[in-house]
């Protein structure tokens, strides 16, 4: 079994930072990509960024230049550094990560941002 726990949402006011995390734990062979997504109220849930097996990075254009995804293989853990918040980036933000090509959600962590 497998199993992830996000760490890290909260309330944050414009222009601040916050960064979350991802740890997976069970049995653990390859993890092929590690992804996190977010869901607003009353949208579809987004692509917010990737990291690939190789270390490649892909990111929506709405996060370009304010977040960064980074992962720590030794730890099955990937993270996403957030700053320069905005409004908009105020959702669900869920990891997904690609296991031995079995895909494995998180829980999901709240994040707002608001004066």
């Amino acid at each position: 079994q497998v199993q992830l726990v996000e760490s890290g949402g909260g309330l944050v006011q414009p222009g601040g930072s916050l960064r979350l995390s991802c740890a997976a734990s069970g049995s653990i062979f390859n993890i092929y990509a590690m992804v996190w997504y977010r869901q607003a109220p009353g949208k579809q849930r987004e692509l917010v960024a990737i990291i690939r097996i190789g270390g490649s990075t892909v990111y929506a254009d709405s996060v370009k230049g304010r977040f960064t995804i980074s992962r720590d293989s030794a730890k099955n853990t990937v993270n996403l550094q957030m700053n320069s918040l905005e409004p908009e980036d105020t959702a669900v933000y869920y990891c997904y990560l690609d296991i031995s090509r079995r895909p494995y959600w998180g829980q999901g962590t709240q994040v707002t941002v608001s004066s």
